[in-house]
């Protein structure tokens, strides 16, 4: 890893341009020069240092895995060429120098390899250097050329000087040359030198004639006997060139450059075959001459490859020139001008041959698809032929080494008739005419693009993006496109996307309806995950009959990836291996194939998505088990060999019409095979495999899908053995797949987007790369970065959910981090994952770190964190879990520095140590966690000592060529930005990643902002970091940040970009959680006041508010204790729901319905206690819930839409069916909840969004919760209304003309109904109940004339099937039977077979309805029942079509190994794919639903038609009214204050300080809204200070203007006090002038006097020592406004509590509340009795000590400090002895609660440590703005008319 620590930086790298950077030496410790040339491969570092074609030059790797896998054996020798090495292109190391981003060290990891790759450099005296930004060197070598450049040692250790540790220092751009001087005298001295001008041929050339024989089994041979031989002209030989050719049969005769073959060689050769090699061909002349000589006797073919070629060229007459930096990587695609065809190309040259100078009787053969240089050319009447590539690879793809077929071959035909030798050379793949009549391009007008519905596990937000890419792709094509998805959340089905979007199932019958009614021309199955390719299976046959051609893979091709057994023999066909495995039908059968295969095994259903019903049987007990789940999910399983602990590989491949292949991504899984893909850490570009490894998995991959025909993209996954190079292929999908979103964000390379053009047969290398505009679609991206893929889980939702991961996925979400380093991404991506996680470091989580290991789960990579600090090596880990240990080396190496930093502070860190840790990815968070210290103070530090993080590119092409899109990320491990910085942006925060709870509507939110602001011309920049999403799309807006949504990466972008404003309220509760801080960061939010969003989720300001405004809610409290709990119970009625503040296990929120269950529940599963209290709401039974969705601006609505839950509240809302528009709400309770709404947003002062979720009984309302942000439930709203509200929130944010409530045109019959999507059959073991905490995965909306047509098609969009025959019903309670009754009755004359279990059965008997009964389970299990009873036979057998099992009211969750019949039923039946329904609103609804026999036809309301719809008037704007909340003007009405003194805080009852609160808050609103009010206009106020002041007198001078009155300032030395004037008569005299006084004087008696002789009010503004009552109000609204209330809370005052009159007044009001009081003090000035006694008597005091121990602290909400005020004390040695008693620092807040705060009437001294400043708990700052509100509101109190 880098550091900058300036004694590490032992070289430098100078260019001759006079660029210099310094970094690391881990080569041969000398200094060399040489010509710079950088390198865009992606693996390969071996042959590449070995290639002779960099004789001279110094290499800088892109690629960001440089010594990973070690070096192989130098010792051991090639099989074929005997005395060469195996493993290498050359005897040495042939470049002159290496330079590297970042580099493995000892730590590399790969079976083959012998030693590291620093150990081999030092061998061959190669010196190396590395932490260096390598983009940066790449770009400069692009802009000004190849450039001579030295690697410099350093000579003198180093003076610690800035330039080295702030990394690159450009010398050109210093005018005094100071650095040059500076850094040149530390480093060694050495010339330039140009290794152009030597011949460096001469030097790498082979020295004498040598012969290379082949397997004589292979070996072939010339007519006359002897072998068929080959002379190879070496200048520059790479060794597999060589065996290419021996290989295939040939005898090699390698002559060195200078060799005259024409005479010397005989006319025993067949065929010339001239090599690679370096340098100018200009300066071999000799070479050039005898290749003339051999082309003039035209006795055998010739064949030359890159410099081989320019030679050839040369020979023939044509030129060859200096390219500005040559073509040097692995992904470089090159056209066969013949076929058309286009071939990825390995190469390394600096040199071509000038086209244009070609002589007659030559031709081009090869030409670069990018720059359109020259990469071939052959003879039109000779076998002459040559290639600037390296079809020999090594490194590099394979996919030209066919060439050496061609050649050989073509020698083979010369020998047989020398007539060949007056014909060209022939290549296989016909020509370019035949291909284009092959594969002519399709021409379709009207396309059909099937999505992929609701997002649930294994199938989720990657499809929104995949097929929004596509319909993207279709419209620049100018194709009319129609979208089947029900999923309302998406993007895709959004205005802007495609032309007709319809809201249906995805299933064949709804899919063939759309096509008869549109009659398309073509369909795409491949962008919609499963369920659109199970429909493409499903009708495969009916599509030419409906005129619709399948576009893309063909649907045989996607039979054969399904169905497993098809799939392996067709591997087999091709020579591929795939797992040993074998299919059955049933049960038995499987029993039998596994004799056969042996166990371990994996079973697999055919046809399922993301290995649902799949999993690991050991014994034929746990095959068994899985079997039967498995047939339940598909006709077919596949049971084949594990390969647990092998490593995991995926690559994207990409095919087009005319056979061109691309791998755009492979990808190296952190978990070795046995966890299915979707729930492992993914790395890209894989970290461990070899070139050979790597090369011979893309080879597989390009034969595997060319045989397969796949026409678009795929993924492959393998199974590599880690100690052999053994492996076979697990799986291909031929579609689009959550990897294909992860590889296409992880590149930059559009896939879906090309992949729909392929579909269209418009050929790969047609297509432009949309990221640089210049280059072509048919290349492989270079990545010169990591990226690491984290699945994000969310089982702790679930009841009894298993938590272990397997072969079936469990994660319904995931995150990606870009970094330069794998440490550096894997830290963003653990933090993004949750932002409770710091990064990885020890965590104090609830496992067994062994069992943990063994048996991965969510907690896995946490537990690898505690198992090395609890110091386990990484081989015990390896042992454990079977990862690679190049990634447990990683991770071992951040652990131990996390033990380094703990020593440290931010007063002894030093720079260099930041700066490493920066690279090392730790976050400032995590530092101050090290450092016991806080994340602003961290931010400080880092920030005074210049180390902040630059911004690069991602490109697609590794910096070679400029990128015209900003899709960025930021890293430590770089000098300089890739962009400037002058958009000055909006940004938009995202939802970052998907989990329950906020998911792909938040991504609809956030696109629909930036696409309004982008409409509206502003620039904007989007920060989010889920790979799932369109808003991670690089077109979507002006800069796309791939990062975390943290305080600190926020402030860094926003400080980078200069942003214009931040939006917040888009992004779910992800941004929300930073609004507060970022606020006091002076970041400028957009939109609603981060404070109002705060009063809002404030459970006590917010209850507060409503009171005051005369707003409904549940009665709630918080409690600490066992008593007050059952108290409070007792006074609301049970039910209640209690929600504890800590859990110890299961779900957070429960519903209780007896004294007995609360007392359960609070003893088993929280604990509850003052530190960890508990809220209580009164749970309202059988009341409606329903969902407010609205927009106001400056507070006043402009805009909503009110949805009803069909469900009964106590339903999640996330998992509520929601109708709109409302069928079923009295138009009084409508009226009633936008009334509130009003206020609420009125009182808020709204600027954009907002939800309200209010419950609704007896027409009364209440409010259950307010979300001032975008709410789950806007795109539903939106869509189905036909108003988009984000739209209308954003201009209000954005201060643009909004219309208010714009006219809303729907039929009278049309109805919208959200369905939720669940997920449970993935989740073994999870109760399917619906309850307070959300479960569901995802969501579709349908529509209908009826909410039960709506209802039906929502629910057959989330794959319910509807029952044909039997219902099999088990009701709980009887209230619910009775509930049910009419439905019952309903099935039974509708002819369903009615099922029952006991209780059931007999109420129904009861009623005279037929009924079969079926046990539930007996207690010996399943086998003792009788078949025709047993209600496991019957789901087993999947003889019920639905299960409606209505559980009795949760009486508190039994523990958890409980385990009931009811819940064992339902998991059956989710786990036998029963439809399953456990609500009786929804079970009422649906039978009501089939009662009504609909038809399912397409009608006008299943779809909206976005093609431009004429306008219509609008409605007027509805009048904003509010009423029942009391105005301002009322409230001063009322002031017990009018006119009255303020003297003391014993004036004031709990009452004045509620009212003067709600002033306060009131004040603050208006002052945000209008800066200035009118209230006390006309008035006028005398501040009158005998006493210093800062604070108190201009905060009542400015209370009084922003009031609208006017101040007379009087201090003591401008008073007539001066002169001998009393207090009385200056008091007199003020109150003649002014309408009130604010008085301060030092003496105590000063404040009596003044009242007495004052005809105008007085406020007391201290009086001594005595009080300061308006000091002591405002923080009382101070601690009110920052923890929400004051009753429970712990108050600690430290300092002067003697003569501290702050101290001595709150004390005093603080009897209004219910607290606890801490005393800290010197014993010299302790609190004065008279204060101490209320104290004691009101039991308030609990601590007085003269001492701050880390118990006082850690008790502490609020920290009181207070000065020691010198101008108190008579003796002034006193006062220096005690000054400094006690100081806040950052050493004392490490102990502090992280929710409380710091507080200071100010000024201070020394008592709290400026670094402390910075901590988000220090209150003291924003204590002053509170006080500008508590006086506003005192003054008006006082002084208002």
């Amino acid at each position: 890893m880098a550091t900058s620590d300036a004694q590490g930086q032992n070289m430098a790298l100078e260019l001759q341009d006079g660029y210099v950077c310094f970094g690391q030496s881990f080569g041969a410790d000398k200094s060399i020069a040489g010509e710079l040339v950088f390198q865009t491969g992606m693996v390969g570092y071996p042959e590449s240092i070995t290639d002779p074609s960099y004789r001279g030059q110094i290499l800088v790797v892109t690629f960001p895995l440089v010594g990973n896998y070690g070096v192989p054996s130098r010792d051991e020798m090639d099989v074929l060429l005997k005395d060469l090495p195996a493993y290498f292109e050359a005897k040495e190391i042939h470049i002159a120098g290496l330079v590297v981003a970042t580099y493995a060290g000892e730590q590399f990891s790969h079976h083959l390899a012998t030693s590291s790759l620093g150990t081999w450099l030092k061998e061959q005296g190669v010196p190396a250097i590395t932490g260096v930004d390598t983009r940066a060197l790449t770009k400069r070598i692009r802009e000004e050329g190849s450039m001579l450049g030295r690697l410099l040692m350093r000579s003198i250790p180093a003076s610690i000087s800035t330039v080295l540790t702030n990394g690159a220092v450009n010398t050109q751009t210093l005018t005094d040359g100071h650095i040059e001087e500076d850094w040149t005298t530390e480093f060694e001295k050495l010339e330039w030198v140009n290794p152009n001008a030597k011949n460096l041929v001469a030097e790498v050339s082979i020295k004498e004639p040598k012969i290379y024989s082949p397997d004589p089994s292979t070996a072939l041979k010339h007519p006359s006997g002897r072998p068929v031989r080959v002379v190879c002209v070496d200048v520059g030989l790479k060794y597999n060139q060589l065996r290419c050719l021996v290989k295939r049969g040939v005898e090699v005769q390698v002559v060195p450059w200078d060799y005259d073959f024409p005479k010397l060689a005989g006319k025993e050769y067949d065929g010339l075959f001239i090599s690679n090699g370096p340098g100018d061909p200009a300066v071999m002349e000799p070479t050039v001459r005898h290749i003339k000589a051999a082309m003039d006797e035209a006795r055998t073919p010739i064949f030359g490859i890159c410099l081989g070629h320019q030679l050839l060229a040369r020979a023939a007459g044509a030129d060859t020139l200096k390219m500005k930096f040559g073509n040097r990587g692995h992904n470089i695609p090159c056209t066969n001008l013949i076929s058309g065809r286009c071939h990825i190309t390995s190469q390394n040259h600096g040199y071509a041959v000038d086209s244009k100078t070609l002589p007659q009787g030559w031709e081009e053969l090869f030409v670069n698809a990018n720059d359109r240089s020259n990469e071939g050319i052959r003879h039109i009447g000779r076998p002459y032929f040559s290639v600037q590539f390296h079809p020999e690879h090594a490194p590099g793809p394979r996919d030209t080494e066919y060439l050496f077929d061609v050649f050989i071959s073509t020698i083979m035909e010369t020998i047989e008739s020398s007539d060949r030798l007056s014909k060209p050379v022939e290549f296989p793949g016909g020509t370019l005419e035949e291909n284009q009549k092959l594969t002519p391009r399709v021409h379709v007008k009207k396309v059909l693009v099937l999505g992929s519905g609701g997002l649930s596990i294994g199938q989720a937000g990657e499809f929104d993006y995949s097929g929004s890419q596509a319909i993207k792709a279709l419209k620049e094509e100018g194709i009319y496109t129609i979208l089947i998805n029900p999923n309302i959340a998406t993007i895709q089905t959004s205005k802007g996307l495609a032309d007709k979007v319809y809201f249906l199932p995805v299933t064949a019958d709804f899919v063939r309806k759309v096509m008869i009614k549109e009659q398309p021309d073509g369909i795409y199955c491949t962008f919609g995950g499963q369920t659109a390719l199970q429909v493409g299976i499903q009708l495969k046959d009916e599509f030419e009959g409906l005129g619709v051609k399948v576009l893309g893979t063909p649907i045989d091709t996607i039979i054969t990836t399904e169905d497993r057994e098809l799939f392996a023999r067709s591997m087999e066909s091709i020579g591929e291996k795939c797992a040993k495995s074998a299919s059955a039908n049933n049960v038995e059968e499987a029993m039998r194939v596994v004799k056969d295969i042996g166990f371990p095994v994996i079973v697999r259903a055919a046809y399922a998505l993301g290995g649902l019903g799949s999993g690991f049987a050991e014994d034929e007990t746990q095959l068994l088990n899985l079997c039967k789940k498995s047939f339940a999910a598909s006709p077919q399983v596949l049971i084949e060999r594990s390969m647990k602990g092998w490593k995991e590989i995926e690559y994207e491949v990409v095919r087009d019409c005319r056979n061109n292949c691309i791998t755009v991504c492979n990808m190296e899984n952190f978990d070795p095979l046995g966890i299915h893909t979707g729930d492992s850490i993914v790395v890209a570009p894989s970290q461990t495999l070899s070139d050979e490894d790597y090369n011979m998995l893309r080879t597989t991959a390009v034969n595997v899908i060319r045989h397969l025909g796949v026409v678009g993209e795929c993924n492959i996954q393998y199974a590599l053995n880690p100690v052999s190079r053994e492996y076979c292929i697990i799986e291909v999908n031929a579609r689009l797949s959550r990897s294909s979103a992860l590889a296409s964000k992880a590149t930059g390379y559009p896939l879906a987007f090309v992949a729909a053009k392929l579909g269209l047969n418009v050929p790969l290398n047609e297509i432009t790369n949309s990221v640089t505009r210049s280059t072509c679609a048919c290349f492989e991206p270079s990545l010169d970065y990591v990226v690491v893929k984290i699945p994000r889980w969310d089982l702790k939702k679930f009841n009894r959910v298993s938590t272990e991961l397997g072969s079936s996925m469990k994660s319904v979400g995931e995150v990606m981090s870009i970094g330069r380093t794998f440490e550096e991404a894997i830290q963003k991506a653990i933090r993004s994952i949750d932002p409770g996680n710091l990064g990885f470091n020890e965590t104090a989580a609830l496992m067994k770190i062994e069992h943990e290991l063994q048996t991965p789960s969510d907690q896995r990579l946490f537990a690898i964190a505690n198992a090395m600090r609890a110091g386990y090596t990484v081989e015990r880990i390896w042992d454990l879990t079977q990862i690679d240990k190049w990634f447990l080396s990683r991770l071992k190496g951040l652990s131990n520095f996390e033990q380094i930093m703990s020593t440290y502070t931010t007063a002894s860190i030093t720079k260099p140590l930041i700066q490493q840790a920066k690279q090392l990815g730790y976050a400032d968070r995590q530092l101050a966690k090290f450092w016991g210290t806080n994340e602003v103070a961290v931010r400080r530090t880092r920030l005074d000592a210049g180390i902040t993080p630059v911004v690069k590119v991602v490109d697609t092409v590794g910096g070679e060529f400029p990128s015209v899109t900003n899709y960025l990320y930021l890293t430590y491990n770089g000098t300089e930005h890739d962009i400037d910085f002058n958009d000055r942006g909006v940004m938009v925060l995202g939802s970052g990643v998907y989990r329950i709870g906020s998911s792909v509507e938040f991504d609809w939110c956030s696109v629909r902002a930036i696409r309004t602001l982008r409409e509206q011309n502003f620039k904007t920049v989007m920060v989010n970091y889920n790979p799932e999403t369109v808003s991670t799309d690089y077109d979507e807006a002006d800069r796309l940040y791939f990062e975390n949504i943290s305080l600190e990466t926020v402030l860094d972008i926003y400080g980078l970009e200069n942003a214009s404003g931040v939006i917040i309220s888009m992004g779910g509760q992800t941004p929300n959680n930073i609004a507060l801080p970022l606020h006091r960061m002076n970041v400028k939010i957009l939109g609603t006041s981060p404070e109002m969003i705060d009063t809002a989720e404030n459970r006590y300001k917010f209850s507060r508010m409503l009171d005051r405004i005369a707003v409904d809610q549940p009665a709630w409290k918080e409690l600490t204790s066992l008593e007050e709990a059952t108290e409070f119970c007792e006074k609301v009625t049970y039910p209640v729901l209690v929600r504890p503040s800590y859990v110890l296990s299961g779900a957070a929120m429960n519903t209780v319905y007896t004294s007995g269950d609360l007392e359960n529940y609070l003893k088993q599963a929280v604990d509850v206690s003052k530190d960890h209290p508990v809220v209580i709401t009164k749970y309202i039974e059988n009341a409606k819930e329903i969902e407010m969705d609205a927009v106001a601006k400056d507070g006043t609505m402009i805009g909503h839409f009110i949805s009803e839950h069909v469900e009964n509240a106590g339903v999640h809302s996330g998992d509520a069916t929601l109708i709109l528009p409302p069928q079923d709400l009295d138009p009084e309770t409508v009226r009633r909840i936008e009334d509130a709404t009003r206020k609420i947003g009125n009182a808020l002062n709204v600027t954009g969004p907002f939800n309200i979720q209010f419950i609704a009984k007896d027409n009364e309302i209440k409010v259950i919760e307010c979300n001032v942000r975008a709410s789950r439930s806007f795109p539903f709203v939106s869509k189905t209304m036909g108003v988009d509200l984000i739209e209308m929130a954003t201009k209000a944010m954005a201060r643009l003309d909004v219309k208010e409530y714009p006219a809303v045109n729907i039929p009278s019959d049309y109805v919208g109904v959200k369905v939720p999507q669940f997920s449970f059959s993935r989740l073994t073991g999870a109760d399917p109940v619906l309850g307070v905490e959300m479960a569901s995965t995802g969501e579709v909306a349908c529509f209908g004339r009826t909410h039960h047509e709506a209802y039906l098609k929502g629910l057959l969009a989330t794959g319910f099937r509807l029952p044909k025959k039997n219902i099999l019903l088990s009701i709980g309670s009887y209230k619910e039977k009775q509930e049910m009754l009419p439905s019952m009755i309903r099935l039974h004359k509708m002819g369903y077979i009615l099922f029952a279990t006991a209780g059931t059965a007999d109420f129904l008997e009861h009623h005279n309805i037929p009924v079969k009964f079926v046990e539930v389970l007996s207690s010996g299990g399943p086998e003792e029942q009788k078949q025709d009873y047993s209600l496991s036979h019957h789901l087993s057998n999947n003889l019920i079509d639905l299960y409606i099992n209505l559980p009795s009211t949760n009486r508190f969750r039994r523990p958890a190994n409980y385990i009931s019949r009811g819940y064992q039923t339902r998991r059956m039946a989710v786990d036998y794919q029963t439809p399953l329904v456990t609500n009786v609103k929804n079970a009422k609804l649906l039978i009501e639903a089939l009662a009504r026999g609909y038809d399912l036809e397409i009608s006008k309301n299943d779809s909206q038609d976005f093609m431009p719809a004429p306008g219509h008037d609008d409605h007027q704007n509805e009048q904003s009214r509010l009423n029942n909340s009391v105005s301002l003007k009322q409230l001063l009405s009322n002031s017990p204050f009018k006119r009255k003194h303020i003297v003391s805080v014993n004036q004031f009852t709990r009452a004045d300080l509620h009212l003067l609160f709600t002033i306060a808050q009131e004040m603050r609103l208006g002052a945000q809204r209008e800066g200035c009010l009118d209230t006390l206009k006309g008035k006028l106020l005398c501040t009158f200070f005998c006493e210093p002041s800062t604070r108190t007198s201009a905060s009542f001078d400015a209370a009084m203007k922003r009031l609208g009155g006017e101040t007379v300032v009087v201090n003591e030395t401008a008073s007539s006090m001066q002169k001998g004037e009393t207090v009385a008569d200056s008091i007199r005299t003020l109150g003649c002038y002014a309408d009130a006084i604010v008085f301060r004087h030092p003496a105590e008696e000063s404040i009596d006097i003044a009242t007495k002789f004052s005809d105008v009010p007085v406020i007391n503004a201290g009086n001594g020592s005595r009080e300061h009552p308006t000091q002591a109000l405002l923080d009382i609204f101070t601690i009110r406004e920052e923890l929400g209330t004051v009753n429970g809370l712990t108050i600690t005052f430290v300092g002067d509590l003697k003569y501290g009159r702050t101290v001595h007044s709150l004390c005093e009001l603080l009897k209004h509340y219910d607290v606890f009081i801490q005393l800290v003090s010197p014993e010299s000035l302790s609190m004065p009795e008279g204060v101490l006694e209320p104290l004691r008597s009101r039991g308030q005091l609990s601590e007085v000590s003269h001492k701050l121990t880390t118990d006082i602290i850690a008790k502490s909400d609020v920290l009181y400090c207070t000065r020691v005020q010198k101008e108190r004390f008579a003796n002034l040695a006193h006062y220096e002895q005690v000054k400094d008693a006690f100081v806040i620092d950052n050493r004392v807040m490490k102990n502090a609660k992280t929710n409380m705060v710091v507080m200071h009437p100010l000024p201070r001294n020394n008592e709290i440590h400026a670094e402390v400043d910075f901590d988000p708990r220090a209150a003291y700052i924003r204590q002053m703005k509170y006080g500008l509100y508590t006086r506003m509101a005192l003054l008006a109190l006082v002084m208002a008319s």
